[in-house]
């Protein structure tokens, strides 16, 4: 066994030997691109969504210094009619590049890791003659030619070095071309039976074609026939919370809401895991240590960026077109740049169908709103802030609390809050509950009575809180959106609440540029 080549199985041992969710499927699609045009694939995704568990499963599988059968016998690949053809066939040269990022901070990273990967290479074959000065790929083409062996090559992170040295163009480059030269070559095919990379961020482009523009690619904004090996799914986080005890509804409002390709429901994988090991649901995102890069993104207000972000904590989406990002996080530079980056972070899931974004849920929300405090959105940080007090304020019935929290929200330099219209006023509204959204599962324009309901609070399972019907006007009256809501029964549609039921009316006066609150305990008598 070395450090880089024929690694072994030990650390898919290690996840076997865990809780661990069956995605061996992911062997079966790779293995049929071996030794085809399509040999070589990168899949991306966000952080702790277990790129380096699936990198670790595959070099378990193909390495042939080991025997990893047990470890695959009751797993779905098992039952795949490529099983026994590739298991344990091949050299495999397994690169962290997470190894190499940690240690060497300067410009000689790429020929530092070419040569410690040569020689770790060149202990496995001591009788074939490496040169020191010699690409890694011309030595790899000589113990080709000399063993009739062709190699998986495995890196996981690939894109390390263009997150670590973001700023040094060249590092950058010369990394790409030493990857141009690996695998986009005459001798490649030869070489490799197949190469899979896997990382944050999609294969750097170049204008508009990718500089490895013969793999295939698999991502959080086109994953392809690999949606379902991205996170979890329903069905198996179900699974889950039944051999835990734990509520499937609450993993659910915490770490699902991810559209993955066709795939609607996708989980956060590590925080459904750490929950389920902790008994407690919350936020375990800030592990991953992002949102101080978010929160410089959307500052720049690109567009009206500002607009959107609030939009979607909100609850609301956003239109948006990936197409045009570089994959360079130095090459942010327009609204959609940034979206398509918080796509590929996580903070945003994307519904390709109609493309746009949205905030995914409330573990991801909160950590957006830490962002947007740590901005100069000021009006819109102190509402969030006070959220929770605006929250209280409504179920204790302090109408001047509600109506002062509200006003804080209202920023009107940013169109979205100006009020042009009551989708403006609902935007904000929503902003200023936001907090509520921990208890509440907040629906706009509810078909209810004999029209619809600005906005239905509905208690989430196992809250004990009243549901809210909002009601929302402008230039009249707090008790005239009362009097609707009563004249229009809107509470029918709250059949299982009307004992505990309150009425909320809100409105905006754009002369004095306040608001002004009425809440009333509804009754069925």
């Amino acid at each position: 066994m070395g450090k880089y080549i024929n690694v072994g199985n030990e650390k898919f041992q290690s996840s076997r030997a865990s809780e661990y969710v069956d995605k061996s499927g992911l062997i079966g699609v790779i293995n049929q691109t071996l030794f085809t045009k399509k040999r070589f694939s990168c899949v991306t995704r966000c952080r702790r969504f277990g790129k380096s568990m699936s990198a670790e499963m595959l070099c378990a599988y193909y390495d042939h210094s080991c025997d990893s059968r047990s470890l695959f016998d009751d797993l779905e690949i098992a039952g795949n009619p490529s099983f026994e053809k590739h298991l344990n066939k091949y050299p495999v040269i397994y690169l962290d590049m997470s190894d190499f990022v940690t240690e060497i901070k300067d410009g000689t990273i790429v020929d530092k890791m070419q040569q410690t990967l040569k020689e770790d290479i060149h202990k496995a074959y001591p009788d074939v003659e490496m040169q020191d000065d010699e690409s890694l790929m011309s030595f790899l083409i000589r113990v080709n030619e000399e063993t009739h062996q062709k190699f998986i090559f495995i890196i996981d992170e690939w894109d390390a070095i263009c997150r670590e040295f973001d700023n040094q163009k060249d590092v950058m480059r010369t990394y790409v071309d030493w990857l141009r030269r690996l695998f986009k070559s005459g001798q490649s095919e030869i070489v490799f039976a197949g190469v899979y990379m896997t990382g944050i961020l999609p294969i750097k482009k170049y204008n508009t074609e990718s500089a490895l523009n013969n793999f295939k690619e698999y991502s959080m904004v086109v994953p392809g026939k690999l949606s379902g090996f991205f996170g979890f799914t329903k069905e198996e986080v179900r699974v889950l919370s039944q051999k835990y005890s734990m509520d499937f509804d609450e993993l659910e409002k915490w770490y699902d809401g991810y559209r993955i390709g066709n795939v609607p429901s996708i989980f956060n994988p590590n925080s459904v895991m750490t929950a389920l090991d902790n008994g407690a649901c919350q936020s375990y995102w800030s592990a991953t240590g992002a949102y101080d890069r978010v929160a410089d993104y959307i500052q720049r207000n690109y567009e009206g960026l500002k607009d959107d972000i609030i939009q979607m904590l909100g609850g609301m989406r956003c239109g948006v077109d990936p197409t045009g990002f570089q994959n360079d996080i130095s090459e942010v530079s327009s609204r959609d740049d940034v979206l398509t980056v918080l796509i590929h972070l996580g903070y945003l899931s994307y519904d390709w169908c109609e493309q746009e974004c949205f905030i995914p849920n409330r573990e991801v929300a909160g950590e957006m709103a830490n962002a947007v405090k740590k901005t100069n959105w000021k009006p819109v940080a102190d509402a969030l802030q006070q959220s929770k007090q605006l929250l209280e304020a409504t179920l204790l019935g302090d109408e001047d609390a509600v109506a002062t929290a509200i006003d804080t929200a209202h920023d009107e330099h940013t169109s979205i809050l100006s009020y042009n219209n009551e989708n403006s006023l609902a935007c904000v509204i929503s902003i200023a509950y936001f907090y509520a959204r921990n208890d509440y599962k907040i629906i706009r324009e509810m078909p209810a009575g004999k029209g619809f309901a600005d906005m239905i609070f509905l208690p989430r399972k196992n809250v004990d809180k009243p549901a809210l019907v909002v009601e929302l006007k402008k230039d009249t009256s707090a008790d005239a959106a009362i009097a609707q809501i009563k004249r229009k029964n809107y509470p029918v549609v709250l059949d299982g609440y009307t004992d505990n039921l309150l009425l909320v009316g809100i409105n905006y006066d754009k002369k004095t540029k306040t608001h002004t609150c009425a809440i009333e305990k509804f009754s069925s008598k």
